[in-house]
């Protein structure tokens, strides 16, 4: 979502270069992304305060950006734009930052409900009108890394393939059932097709589990990078998807997608392409925005079925009947 900031950016300004600071995991995705000039890697675990080793990262920074954009709300995101002496500090307020932002935004949550909106209106001048679109994130494969990256985890090409993304990172509670998943898996695999099962390496147990249950997928979670991740969803047929950060490489890909939400929000963090079908049980006790449901249900889930899923995957993955 970070990368339709950089378009808007980019398009305010071409020839501005644009630096992102980044999780070293997340580096070379970002390196992909159109109008990212530049990556430094962000050295401070999440939840880590080290201030003075943020003094020191900062100080070290000094004399090289004119303008920093600070997305995370929180206290110590802010802390190496104010140490580096950046001349414009940006983002919302966040937790009590006034001073270490001197370009200190309020949010208008109702006014701006999707994440991606809120990143983009930070390239804005304060008080600027609000353009009538947002630009969507995009990433470009290509088809030699594909390749090789096909090549390397020995997968077959002869029958089209099928992502089942099965992690979500935030908890349990965003993840759709290990036996749905497997459900799909084996009607693919009745289809003619095959299904690629793809996550991190917290997702390993729930992979090995649909494997189980479905012994024709294939079990890639925790075995690619990012990017051989990305690599491997861009020659796919559609992605199935919990709301997760491959979600969003797939709707970045502009693979035809099917994204389920339980705990969270559509409305919020949606799948940003046209070529999405976004599924949810609309519960009243949903978006909780929970790590584990609060109610012990799991409702918003495990009542999405998997005939329901299979529905809206199927017209992508059905045979084209061309008239001669």
């Amino acid at each position: 979502m970070m990368g339709a900031l950089v378009r808007r950016l980019k398009a305010q300004a071409r020839s501005r270069p644009i630096t992102v600071m980044i999780p070293a995991h997340l580096e070379a995705l970002v390196r992909r992304l159109p109008g990212v000039d530049a990556t430094i890697v962000n050295p401070f675990a999440h939840g880590a305060l080290k201030l003075g080793e943020r003094m020191r990262f900062g100080r070290a920074l000094r004399g090289q950006f004119d303008a920093a954009i600070v997305l995370p709300h929180s206290w110590k995101s802010a802390l190496a734009p104010f140490f580096a002496g950046i001349r414009r500090r940006t983002g919302f307020v966040g937790e009590a930052r006034y001073g270490l932002l001197n370009d200190a935004r309020p949010l208008d949550e109702a006014a701006l409900p999707r994440l991606i909106d809120r990143f983009c209106r930070l390239a804005d001048p304060p008080g600027a009108a609000r353009p009538a679109e947002t630009p969507l994130p995009t990433l470009v494969a290509d088809p030699a890394e594909a390749a090789c990256a096909v090549e390397r985890f020995k997968l077959d090409r002869s029958a089209p393939a099928v992502a089942l993304c099965v992690g979500a990172e935030y908890g349990p509670a965003k993840r759709w059932p290990q036996t749905h998943f497997a459900e799909i898996a084996r009607r693919l695999a009745s289809a003619g097709l095959q299904a690629w099962v793809m996550g991190g390496p917290n997702d390993t147990a729930i992979g090995a589990e649909v494997a189980r249950l479905a012994p024709a997928a294939v079990d890639l979670t925790g075995r690619t990078t990012l990017p051989e991740a990305a690599d491997l969803i861009s020659v796919v047929r559609a992605v199935i998807s919990n709301d997760s950060g491959l979600m969003h490489v797939a709707a970045a890909l502009e693979r035809p997608l099917v994204a389920l939400y339980g705990s969270s929000s559509p409305e919020f963090t949606p799948p940003l392409t046209k070529r999405a079908v976004v599924l949810s049980e609309q519960l009243e006790c949903s978006p909780c925005f929970e790590r584990v449901c609060p109610l012990g249900h799991f409702k918003c889930m495990r009542d999405l079925s998997p005939d329901r899923v299979w529905a809206a995957l199927h017209p992508w993955i059905a045979p084209t009947f061309v008239a001669g």
